[in-house]
């Protein structure tokens, strides 16, 4: 069981590098008032955490790539932060569509990763 906890955090470790790379790397070729990088990463891991869900892999690696790095690779703490500034902001046009949208392509997203790892297994 201890062994679970470590492959989880090591993929943690990786997953939140991977967000903090990506995170400043999408802020820095676009500057919007759209939380653009939040969405951008919550998308690709809806569709690669559907992607893992469709293999059939290891329940070891598992637990690395999908519970560790794709749950601190993806951030539903950050989304709520930001739908809470866009409404304190009054920019009521960007939270619909925030919210609209990534509800909405996550959930495609999932599906298309699902079918994408059952096309491969």
């Amino acid at each position: 069981m201890p062994i679970n906890f470590i492959m989880v955090a090591v993929g943690a470790a990786f997953g939140v590098l991977a967000r903090a790379l990506t995170t400043n790397w999408i802020k820095r070729k676009w500057n919007s008032t759209f939380p653009l990088a939040t969405f951008i990463i919550n998308m690709a891991g809806s569709l690669l955490l559907g992607f893992l869900t469709g293999l059939t892999i290891d329940n070891q690696l598992l637990l690395v790539l999908g519970t560790g790095f794709m749950g601190s690779f993806t951030t539903f703490s950050t989304f709520n932060v930001e739908n809470i500034e866009l409404l304190q902001q009054k920019k009521y046009l960007h939270l619909i569509s925030y919210l609209g949208t990534s509800y909405v392509f996550g959930i495609v997203a999932v599906f298309i990763g699902v079918a994408a790892g059952d096309a491969v297994t």
